[in-house]
């Protein structure tokens, strides 16, 4: 059983501050040097955020949804300047939606981050259509971000708590990647179900796949639970089916990026072959995320953009003649999906509420 949670000693993983003079900074962890080194960063400019966005340096679909917003959020304190004329307000207005577009396409998979850009966006129309002066819009953007940090962070306490009522008492949990505090605001998604359950005593243990090529299972979970105080055990990527054939794995708990509308899930690549041995296995696969992560439009997994990246993740030193294929996400079809948990509930991938 888990001994007592330390969540205080987990950093909050993007978080956006006003100074007294009115100027907007948003911190945030580098997560590419973790284990390593914990670094919050600060910035006030919306460019470096899409960068840290784009090299993984903020990662994980909440978190880059909130990241999203808050760059959206210091483009308009910068962009805002002094008084405004007419023709003014309107180059600001393009400029604006110029702007935003370029920080929802960073990353292409990760539904949360247009949703987030086009949420605070659609709060900038109406101050603007309102006669609101640039300078007002920034404020209201900048209340905006602030407001989705907090709702990110009760959506994943209330995740958690759906998510651990399905545990049963000394539950052994086998994760993929890291959906814990780091991928959002604060908390965690299928993280923040083991913690919730780790308060009501119902975690004995959480094995952490390292999640090749990037290692953010290795880097990151390992990490983090540690850092929280939850048992944990790092097992390379082709071991969780001798893990799971041993009895070791009591269910299988993971994130998401995107969820179609008939419950198919696009997750760290891996993921996919996670939900196959756990079906053989007979052991409960479930998805953890928000609301937010849901994207109606798409009707199955098929339509889901997968996002590549460079070869040097998998081949850091070239070999003439090798080509690399390194998607960043599979797509787990619903059929192999116990429940998608959100912050509604748990639910069966084809009854799912959004």
């Amino acid at each position: 059983m888990t001994a007592n949670l330390r969540l205080d000693r987990l950093p909050r993983t993007v978080e956006l501050a006003r100074a007294a003079d009115g100027a907007a900074t948003l911190a945030y962890v580098d997560q590419r040097l973790l284990p390593g080194k914990l670094a919050i960063e600060r910035t006030a400019d919306w460019g470096a955020v899409v960068d840290a966005i784009k090299t993984l340096a903020v990662r994980g679909a909440p978190a880059i949804g909130v990241a999203g917003a808050a760059a959206v959020a210091l483009w308009a304190r910068e962009a805002a300047g002094g008084d405004t004329g007419a023709g003014e307000v309107s180059a600001y207005r393009a400029a604006l939606e110029r702007t935003a577009e370029e920080i929802a396409c960073a990353r292409p998979t990760a539904v949360n981050l247009r949703w987030a850009v086009e949420r605070v966006l659609g709060r900038a129309r109406v101050a603007l259509d309102g006669g609101a002066a640039p300078a007002a819009v920034a404020d209201a953007l900048f209340a905006e971000a602030k407001r989705m940090e907090a709702e990110d962070e009760a959506a994943n306490r209330a995740i958690g708590a759906h998510g651990a009522a399905l545990l049963r008492q000394g539950s052994r949990v086998l994760t993929h990647c890291n959906a814990g505090s780091l991928a959002t605001a604060f908390y965690g998604t299928a993280l923040g179900v083991v913690y919730a359950a780790a308060e009501q005593g119902k975690i004995e243990r959480v094995y952490a796949d390292e999640t090749r090529p990037v290692g953010q299972g290795a880097r990151l979970t390992s990490w983090e639970l540690a850092r929280a105080g939850v048992p944990c055990t790092l097992v390379c990527d082709n071991m969780a089916a001798s893990l799971m054939a041993k009895g070791e794995v009591d269910a299988v708990i993971v994130g998401a990026d995107r969820i179609a509308a008939n419950g198919d899930a696009a997750n760290k690549i891996g993921t996919y072959g996670v939900a196959v041995l756990a079906r053989h296995h007979g052991i409960p696969f479930y998805v953890a995320a928000p609301i937010s992560t849901i994207d109606p439009a798409i009707a199955d997994g098929s339509g889901i953009p997968i996002e590549e990246r460079d070869a040097s993740e998998v081949l850091p030193v070239a070999i003439e003649g090798v080509d690399v294929w390194n998607p960043a996400f599979d797509v787990t079809p619903a059929g192999l999906i116990t429940r998608i948990v959100t912050e509604r509930g748990a639910f069966e991938p084809d009854k799912l509420v959004y």
